[in-house]
């Protein structure tokens, strides 16, 4: 995963504890060696994930023993893998939530630049409506990786893949504001873009807090999270006739069919607005 596959440390982390985990329970049971494993012991074990654990995160224990059992066989460690006998449960997928356009305006309002602190925080906020970086990518942000002159974000994605993503000119109309009058008052100690009071790069972390602060400020009720910012980026820019492989390129999809999920929720939301406006939507009711 590492040398091969180069996938973030967190990803490698999420693998790890599951298979420490998976560990754990084939040692409570005795068994020494990977090749005494059987399909029966595979079974108690998601038996006792079931218990205690939701459907997806139950999947991603068996996408993390599948992998585990194809590299097993792949180095011929064991002869037949087990767990090609064993499938993820079928499950619809959840529609992300989206924030409508006046609500994404009445969010950024809520942010008066005025100083350092509130001209980052706009910053952040804009960068990721504006181009659907995930939070993880906008928060290692380096400075050579922005150009203001040309508008547009280098960003390092999964897989350590380069994109290039523009920006509208608001965004970077900002971006020049807080790089020419108030990054410096963060006393940077890293080339990253955005920091936190210390000088040091903004965590993930860090700004979910900011961003939750940011959103009980305003009159927003709905759960607000910086994947929501995302899908909203993908969502209105779809609802604008945006062309879906161009929206694929941006948020960096390696598969077309997962970028189509936001084909449905611009689907439902057509279907709310026609319900809510067509002038015949109440025709059909009886008169008392």
């Amino acid at each position: 995963m590492i040398v091969e596959k180069n996938y973030s440390p967190r990803t490698i982390d999420s693998y790890s504890r599951d298979l420490r985990k998976f560990a754990d329970f084939i040692n409570k049971m005795n068994i020494e060696q990977i090749e005494d494993v059987t399909k029966d012991h595979i079974y108690l074990y998601l038996k006792d994930l079931r218990q205690h654990l939701s459907p997806n995160s139950v999947d991603r224990h068996m996408v993390t023993l599948r992998q585990f059992y194809l590299f097993l066989k792949r180095e011929k460690i064991i002869d037949i893998n087990i767990m090609s006998s064993f499938d993820n449960a079928k499950k619809e997928q959840p529609l992300p939530e989206v924030l409508s356009e006046d609500e994404v305006n009445a969010l950024i309002a809520t942010i008066e630049v005025v100083d350092y602190i509130t001209s980052r925080n706009r910053c952040m906020l804009e960068l990721l409506y504006g181009t659907g970086l995930r939070v993880s990518e906008l928060c290692s942000l380096t400075l050579n990786q922005i150009n203001i002159n040309k508008q547009v974000v280098s960003c390092i994605g999964k897989g350590n893949k380069e994109r290039i993503i523009p920006m509208n000119k608001q965004c970077a109309l900002l971006l020049k504001d807080y790089l020419n009058n108030y990054r410096a008052q963060f006393k940077p100690k890293s080339q990253n873009l955005f920091l936190n009071q210390h000088g040091q790069p903004m965590s993930r972390n860090n700004f979910y807090h900011i961003l939750q602060t940011i959103v009980n400020e305003s009159e927003i009720t709905k759960h607000v999270t910086p994947h929501t910012l995302r899908h909203t980026f993908a969502t209105h820019l779809l609802e604008h006739d945006a062309d879906l492989r161009s929206i694929q390129a941006m948020l960096g999809h390696s598969d077309i069919s997962t970028t189509t999920i936001y084909t449905h929720v611009s689907q439902n939301k057509t279907i709310e607005e026609y319900q809510k406006l067509h002038p015949r939507r109440q025709k059909g009711k009886k008169k008392k």
